[in-house]
């Protein structure tokens, strides 16, 4: 079970249901769906091979969080060249072709497959950081903000307050050094996604069409704590953008 309540206790809020706390909890939503989702099955094999417990190397880890064509891949592909660093994201690449299946499903089955990317992702951070700078095009803190959003209704003032457990990064998972939160003003980041001219996904249609949808994510992301998102202006130019990344990374990493 992902939490027991005592007896006479309030039941688990709906945001606490849809994200699973640990690994062993995702584990068990992941199972009890695998005989109807094959993938769910792979899911768990991928699972059951990462270490209980993941050590991060002597690298620099540095997480870039925010929503579609606010610049993420843009400055991860420079930050990556600039530091000579490994470029990872979530879901990881050896999962991310079964996103499709689970996006269709209820959320807590969706965010399990979410959050079992970020316990693979982090094998693969832990042996790249041995290695070089690791660089993170999404972490935990997108697959927290995205269910927090979608469990919440209304406004902003209706999220879970801030301090709110689940803002907290799981005790189990492995942590970066820095994450970084890239914002634009939502009218240049709809014209962004115009001029890319890619097909949306069901998330980024419902931020496209309903702004208190993205107004809790992005205010999700800002409450979220240990570690807690340095926010990042992305409106100006690619290397106005990079400079000041870079200048974060610089205080806040040790090489």
């Amino acid at each position: 079970m992902l939490r027991r309540c005592a007896p006479g206790s309030p039941r688990p809020r709906p945001v606490l249901r849809a994200l699973p706390p640990s690994a062993s909890a995702l584990r068990q939503r992941l199972r009890q769906c695998a005989e109807r989702i094959p993938e769910a099955e792979a899911v768990l094999d991928l699972l059951e091979k990462c270490p209980e417990h993941q050590k991060k190397g002597g690298f620099p880890v540095i997480v870039f969080e925010g929503l579609d064509a606010t610049g993420k891949t843009t400055v991860t592909q420079a930050v990556k060249d600039t530091l000579n660093g490994i470029l990872l994201r979530s879901p990881p690449a050896c999962i991310s072709q079964w996103r499709t299946v689970f996006d269709d499903e209820p959320t807590p089955i969706k965010r399990a497959f979410y959050a079992a990317g970020n316990y693979i992702l982090a094998s693969e951070i832990a042996k790249a950081s041995t290695q070089a700078p690791v660089i993170i095009d999404r972490y935990w803190h997108s697959t927290a903000a995205y269910t927090i959003a979608t469990e919440t209704s209304g406004k902003i003032q209706d999220l879970p307050p801030a301090q709110d457990e689940v803002y907290q990064w799981p005790e189990d998972l492995l942590k970066p050094d820095l994450v970084l939160l890239l914002t634009v003003d939502p009218e240049e980041r709809v014209r962004r996604l115009q001029h890319r001219g890619l097909e949306k996904t069901k998330e980024e249609a419902e931020l496209e069409a309903n702004n208190l949808f993205r107004q809790r994510v992005e205010e999700s992301y800002r409450r979220m704590v240990n570690p807690a998102c340095q926010e990042v202006d992305a409106s100006p130019s690619k290397e106005e953008v990079l400079k000041t990344v870079l200048q974060l990374i610089k205080r806040h990493c040790a090489f």
